[in-house]
């Protein structure tokens, strides 16, 4: 029977997190903090372990890396090889995939340095340097200013702030006359606005395959065992950084620790229970502040319109991938990935569905008409009618979901915006943003037509369908997959040659061009850019506006003793490995093993998706049966944390981080240390099967290297 999130336990915790997370000191193994505001007084009160010292938290910043925008990684040898979950570069392999080389289904091995594979329009960043620039954004902002003004205020200076040190950089550089790698910079609100941070990233834009395991393995039990425990994956992928056309030399980077520990006669992995576990990795998003207002837009707008795109998604895609193995190849990425949100959703939207959450909880109406909770209160209100539905129809592109239309929007606007002046651009536009615009446009990575009209036909669908609903003045000439089939088949953008031609020719070249999707593109743009103006004007800017009052509130009692929520910058979370019991009493240890992998399969009858693959079947005699495979612990953890390293208090790489149990789905809102827990893939095992399956003597050769 499948375990269901523990709503009764859920309203006590989450009330009592928001009272920890807004207004104290945080008490449990909670947290996801800034790396220049570590919980350096928590972990030495509750632990005895000081990280603070021997640049303990240095090496480990430079050695995790933003893996595009899909999840984290770290560097794990001093040749620029990184170790991430496969799930995290599946979007990669199945690029580099073929009909004839599944590379998915098959996996991969680069026997030399010369067999690695570029992936095309991937990017890894790692973080040099952050600066609190608060009072630099913030100058621009009079009393007497409306919320719109304040919010266009802070942008013009954001834009300002980061173009300066852009220019800075490049003069250095200039200067210094190296080819040296390219630099990005992003200024970040923090604590809903009571801060902003200017982070200078590194960036690796030649980062090429090295190893990855059958999906079959790295994700074993799929979309059943998704959010459960125990679990069985070998949730890995090897890549490596270049630099220049060679291996990157990496300064920092962790080393992998493969060593098996004894205690009590029994061996056990690099972690042993109770041993304190670091997570270092960009977490996306949490909540833990938001008023209980916004959670209602939450709870009654937002997951139940994403439920509703993913779950007819899911059907839509599952039945073309049932109609042949190409046609699974090609959809295979986007599935995998619709069904993790469905299941990620419907958990979190579970959690915020419970009465008694809402008894006694802050609002609006307790702290007056005045208050910052009234204007998010406002804010959400003008969200509900109607304005969040065209927006994320519209200008989010939820309502023409292909990859066809979003590079022929990404050209159109581009041969606008660029005409402009930085700081007049919409934001993706900007010069700081632009060369990672151009690297993913330019990526040469197959776009399938036939999975195109599938995604459009849905889309058109859902938004004729909400035409009715909400009156959207939407018209289409033709039937759903007959105008999706004309306007796939019709655009030639799918072409990088195209595509470099037409950004290259600007306005003029757009202008001229016939391309059909241009016409789709063009019609939308005046309601799109309308929908985006009023959005950003009556919801985000009155909301950042207030959060930012709210923060200011707290930073008076608490200072920094809080941490803000996650925003997809490098944080840490800190635990220790730890078994848990379920609501019925029954109780969960935390590690699991080779030999439980297989009892599983047998028990299932090695059915899809409990098959592991051959190669791992006809190295079972060989392998040990007692390494551990996954394991748990208590660390904080959200999406993006997908890759994250797993540190021992060695700075020894010990696991992976590649999901969360069914009680981690509230963690967006509340995180306890109770039920909630992270999974990680054992350094062990994967040296296990690096050995033993897949013959990988060079690669492990190079991971245990000192």
């Amino acid at each position: 029977m499948k375990r269901l999130l523990p709503v009764k336990l859920l309203p006590v915790l989450f009330f009592l997190s928001f009272i920890f997370v807004t207004l104290t000191a945080v008490r449990a193994d909670e947290g996801m903090w800034l790396f220049d505001m570590p919980p350096a007084k928590q972990v030495q009160e509750k632990y005895g372990f000081d990280i603070t010292k021997n640049d303990f938290l240095t090496g480990i910043q430079f050695a995790t890396c933003r893996f595009a925008k899909r999840g984290t990684g770290s560097f794990v040898s001093k040749n620029g090889l990184i170790a991430t979950n496969h799930h995290v570069g599946a979007r990669s392999i199945h690029e580099l995939s073929t009909p004839e080389n599944n590379l998915i289904e098959k996996g991969f091995y680069a026997q030399t340095l010369k067999d690695e594979l570029k992936c095309p329009g991937l990017e890894v960043l790692v973080l040099k340097h952050s600066a609190d620039v608060t009072e630099i954004v913030n100058a621009g902002v009079k009393a007497e200013m409306s919320a719109e003004e304040a919010q266009k205020a802070r942008n013009a200076a954001v834009t300002a702030v980061e173009k300066r040190a852009a220019e800075k950089a490049k003069d250095a550089a200039d200067k210094a006359e190296s080819g040296s790698l390219p630099l990005h910079y992003e200024v970040t609100p923090l604590y809903q606005g009571g801060k902003y941070y200017l982070y200078s990233y590194r960036v690796y834009n030649d980062i090429r395959l090295v190893w990855a395991p059958e999906e079959s393995i790295a994700s074993f039990g799929g979309d059943p065992d998704n959010y459960e425990y125990p679990r069985y994956c070998i949730d890995c992928a090897l890549f490596r950084a270049y630099e220049n056309g060679k291996p990157a030399e990496m300064t920092h980077y962790l080393r992998w620790n493969s060593q098996k520990k004894r205690i009590n006669e029994t061996e056990v992995s690099a972690a042993a229970a109770e041993e304190l576990v670091f997570v270092s990795g960009f977490p996306g998003r949490t909540d833990r502040a938001f008023t209980k207002e916004h959670l209602e837009f939450q709870r009654d707008v937002y997951f139940p319109w994403r439920l509703q795109k993913l779950y007819r998604r899911e059907v839509v895609y599952s039945a073309f991938a049932d109609r042949s193995l190409e046609n699974a190849r090609r959809i295979g990425d986007d599935l995998r990935a619709v069904q993790n949100y469905r299941k990620r959703a419907a958990g979190q939207l579970q959690g915020l569905q419970t009465p008694s959450l809402w008894k006694d909880f802050p609002s609006a109406e307790k702290a007056g008409e005045n208050s910052p909770e009234a204007k998010i209160k406002k804010a959400c209100d003008d969200a509900r009618k109607d304005l969040f539905y065209v927006y994320d129809l519209f200008e989010s592109g939820e309502g023409v979901n292909c990859k066809t239309f979003q590079i022929a929007r990404t050209l159109y606007r581009a041969a606008y915006e660029l005409e402009k002046p930085n700081a007049e651009r919409l934001k993706e536009y900007r010069d700081n943003n632009l060369e990672s615009l151009k690297q993913t446009l330019f990526a040469d990575t197959p776009v399938y037509e036939d999975v195109e009209i599938e995604k459009l036909t849905d889309s058109i669908t859902m938004t004729i369908e909400q035409r009715t609903v909400r009156g959207f003045n939407t018209e289409v000439p033709k039937s759903p997959r007959e105008w999706a089939t004309e306007l796939i088949c019709g655009s030639k953008v799918r072409d990088v040659a195209e595509r470099k031609r037409l950004f290259e020719g600007g306005r003029k070249a757009v202008e001229e061009s016939d391309d059909i999707m241009f016409k789709v593109v063009k019609e939308m743009e005046h309601d799109s850019r309308s929908a985006r103006e009023q959005y950003e004007n009556r919801v985000e800017a009155p909301m950042t506006a207030a959060y930012a009052e709210l923060a200011k509130q707290r930073f008076e009692k608490w200072g920094t003793d809080i941490y803000p929520d996650a925003t997809f910058t490098l944080r840490l979370s800190y635990g220790i490995v730890k078994g848990y019991r379920e609501d019925d009493g029954t109780a969960v240890a935390p590690f699991t093993d080779i030999a439980g992998m297989f009892e599983r399969a047998a028990l299932q009858k090695n059915r899809e998706p409990f098959d592991p693959p051959q190669s791992w079947k006809a190295a079972k005699a060989d392998l040990d049966l007692s390494t551990p495979f996954n394991f748990v612990t208590t660390n904080d953890i959200v999406g993006g944390n997908s890759g994250s390293p797993m540190i021992n208090a060695s700075g020894e790489i010990i696991a992976l981080a590649f999901d969360g149990n069914i009680y981690s789905l509230s963690n967006n809102f509340i995180h306890t240390e109770k039920q909630s827990r992270c999974v990680g893939v054992c350094t062990s095992v994967i040296t296990e099967a690096l050995k033993k399956v897949y013959h990988a003597e060079r690669i492990v050769k190079e991971l245990e290297a000192r």
